[in-house]
């Protein structure tokens, strides 16, 4: 795919939101695949954070504990990225692993093994929680993934994810957000993190007012943050597919609505972009979503624009940046 020029080339973009994966039947996504796409996009990545994607999961051991293979994993990947082979970012910086929240108080010392094999990386977690009734990426829906962020013993294993510093990153249709803004107000010293917008389960009009109407809402909690993007990712078909090209500009009409809307309710200071690679590389390049964002930001101000594509990030997940350490 031929990437194009990246706009504001200078500006700092720590990428909240990338996995690393090697999936049955190839399209393999390591340190060396994600340092040379951020490469040839030309934009100047510093970090990125790693967000659970089922990847590399224990084959055996007690079942609740087989999601720390992820960590383990990661962790190796962070240190091939920090040994500045493969580039000046670095990538896997921060991790967002995965646990049962629905474990409740039992989730702890899943957690706790979590941070002592993150070794300094691990910030928190991510529950697959995205549920809609016509099923995600191929698969039919299974009714028992419905309301799962509305029962008791998910808000108790929240608790224990504030009551140790860690953050939850939940991603969720808007359909969904109404279950999002219930675990906001029970637990309000949790960070929570919306990922890719809350995603609307379609583009209809009827759609967008609900989800608007919704976050709006949500916004109105302080302890939650908001990613600009995701919505690039097709829903219908399996992930790696092949890529739809589009260009940043025509991108930039089609989710700039949706990331303003989102910018508005929460402000800068509470709100990142975020490239969610590699499944929206079913609609364009890496280059050409950042340029997007960087369309969709022009008429911010400087620190609007900092914020939004770097200091968001780094406050939420605790990456240093402007002094020594900032590579850590």
């Amino acid at each position: 795919m031929t990437e194009e020029e990246p706009l504001d080339p200078g500006r700092r973009i720590i990428d909240p939101h990338l996995h690393f994966w090697d999936p049955q039947g190839g399209g393999r996504f390591f340190v060396p695949e994600a340092a040379a796409m951020i490469a040839a996009s030309g934009h100047n990545v510093t970090h990125s954070v790693f967000v659970q994607c089922h990847a590399m999961h224990r084959a055996d051991g007690p079942e609740e504990l087989r999601v720390l293979g992820e960590t383990e994993f990661v962790v190796g990947q962070a240190a091939m990225s920090a040994s500045g082979m493969y580039g000046p970012a670095r990538l896997g910086n921060r991790i967002v692993g995965t646990a049962n929240l629905l474990l409740g108080e039992r989730v702890a010392p899943v957690l706790e093994a979590h941070v002592a094999a993150g070794g300094g990386r691990f910030r928190g977690i991510r529950m697959a929680t995205a549920w809609r009734a016509l099923g995600m990426f191929g698969w039919p829906a299974d009714p028992a993934g419905a309301g799962v962020m509305a029962r008791a013993e998910y808000a108790e294993g929240a608790r224990v994810l504030a009551n140790m510093g860690l953050s939850l990153d939940a991603w969720c249709f808007h359909s969904q957000l109404g279950e999002l803004i219930a675990l906001a107000d029970a637990v309000p010293d949790l960070s929570i993190v919306l990922d890719h917008v809350g995603t609307p389960e379609d583009r209809s009009d009827e759609v967008r007012t609900a989800w608007a109407a919704a976050i709006a809402e949500l916004a109105r909690r302080p302890n939650v943050t908001i990613k600009l993007g995701g919505l690039g990712m097709d829903h219908e078909h399996g992930i790696g597919h092949a890529s739809r090209g589009a260009a940043s500009a025509e991108l930039a009409r089609e989710w700039g609505p949706y990331l303003e809307t989102c910018i508005a309710a929460f402000g800068p200071d509470r709100a990142m972009f975020e490239s969610n690679f590699p499944p929206d590389i079913a609609t364009a390049s890496y280059g050409a979503t950042w340029n997007a964002f960087k369309i969709v930001a022009a008429d911010y101000s400087e620190a609007e624009k900092d914020a939004m594509f770097s200091g968001t990030a780094a406050r939420v997940y605790g990456i240093a940046l402007g002094g020594e350490g900032e590579q850590a």
